[in-house]
């Protein structure tokens, strides 16, 4: 049966009653999608305004190059003073910071027992000494025997037997003396020794300087055996030591004998001091498998300031460099962020893509053989050939760069 006019008109009604709650949703939707659109094109082509750049002038600078190494300050002459005997301690006579000369007597052993092993060694020698007399006495008398005796055999009064027994006792006087000329001669050594050991009790300064350390009290037993205990530490004179740095095998190249140096100290903060590397030595040290090489440097603590072991870092200047064109280092690591109208790799295409962002692209690592300059407010490329660096700026050897460019070092995109 057909529907009449005024029944179709009711349906339509009806129909369109039911569908406009969905059409408002999807006006809706459409205005969200619109602004969310409007919204990355407008990231997308700030990203290209000249002013989201950061900038820095190219200009012409003088420079320093330095290698840093870390080391400690120490006395240039520290000399460890033990005893060469064993026995009890009987007096110490300096402290720690005591100033010392050449044999300033810095502690004595008890010498008791030594003093009565030199005077039986002194008796020995007098009695050795008495002997070689009564053998030379000797001596004397067969050789004088002996000479009667020849006279007497050239007359043919004795006979020539008893002549051979004169000179028999001869030989026999001359080895006595000769026997008691070396037993005088051990003796003389014995008594020598025990008078060495007598003044080794003695414990004594070898060179001029401070003490550094004390090890002993008076009372305490020194054994001597293979290894010598070590008594005292002495420094030579603190107003001249050395810094010893190590330096790290990819810089020891560039460090040679003669370097200048600067060095700051921990208890010295705001204060740098002048050193001079006068020794680089060619063992290699590791430690964690990471290998350096030991540099001294001659300090100078006229003002007394720097004490042994103090931590020290060190920048030693290995080049300068004058009137070059640099850059900030910013520059040379600075790569731009890729914008919205970049290739996209996830698959996203068309409304869709546009409607879901993506996360957004970190800079491209950049090798260090370029810069970007901003020309006419637009950001270009160019190829250049870096030199020396300070850890802040780096000369430019090559490249289409001239004094006053802007070089990018960055942007405010975020």
């Amino acid at each position: 049966m057909t529907d009449t006019p005024d029944q179709i008109a009711r349906t339509l009604a009806q129909t369109t009653g039911t569908w406009r709650p969905l059409l408002r949703v999807a006006l809706v939707v459409a205005g969200v999608a619109f602004a969310i659109l409007g919204w990355m094109v407008f990231q997308g082509t700030g990203a290209g305004r000249g002013d989201s750049y950061v900038t820095t002038p190219v200009v012409r600078a003088d420079f320093k190059v330095t290698v840093t190494a870390t080391g400690t300050v120490e006395p240039t002459n520290l000399v460890d003073v033990s005893s060469e005997l064993s026995g009890t301690i009987e007096s110490v006579y300096v402290d720690f910071n005591d100033i010392v000369e050449v044999g300033t007597v810095l502690a004595a052993l008890d010498t008791r027992k030594l003093k009565a092993q030199l005077a039986i060694a002194q008796a020995a020698s007098d009695a050795a000494s008495a002997r070689v007399v009564v053998a030379q006495a000797a001596l004397d008398k067969a050789r004088g025997d002996y000479d009667i005796a020849r006279t007497l055999e050239n007359r043919g009064v004795t006979s020539h037997q008893a002549f051979s027994a004169q000179n028999a006792m001869l030989r026999q006087a001359e080895a006595e003396l000769q026997s008691a000329e070396a037993d005088q001669a051990l003796a003389l050594a014995t008594l020598d020794l025990h008078r060495a050991d007598l003044e080794n009790a003695c414990i004594c300064s070898p060179i001029q300087g401070v003490v550094l350390q004390r090890a002993i009290d008076p009372g305490q037993i020194v054994a001597a055996s293979l290894t010598a205990p070590v008594l005292f530490s002495i420094a030579e004179d603190l107003r001249e030591m050395e810094l010893q740095v190590d330096i790290d095998e990819a810089d020891i190249g560039r460090v040679a004998v003669g370097n200048a140096a600067t060095f700051t100290v921990d208890a010295y903060e705001d204060k740098t001091f002048p050193a001079t590397i006068s020794q680089i030595r060619f063992a290699a040290e590791v430690v964690s498998s990471v290998v350096t090489y030991k540099a001294v440097l001659d300090v100078a603590n006229s003002d007394m300031l720097l004490r042994p072991g103090m931590t020290a870092t060190a920048e030693i200047i290995v080049a300068e460099v004058a009137n070059a064109l640099v850059v900030p280092n910013g520059a040379l690591r600075y790569a731009p962020r890729q914008t919205a109208n970049a290739p996209r790799d996830d698959g996203g295409s068309g409304l869709l893509g546009m409607l879901i962002p993506r996360t957004p692209e970190t800079p491209a690592a950049s090798s260090g053989r370029a810069v970007w300059v901003l020309r006419d407010n637009q950001p270009v490329q160019v190829a250049v050939r870096p030199g020396d660096t300070d850890g802040e700026i780096t000369e430019i050897l090559e490249g289409v760069l001239i004094e006053g460019d802007l070089v990018i070092t960055g942007d405010t995109n975020g």
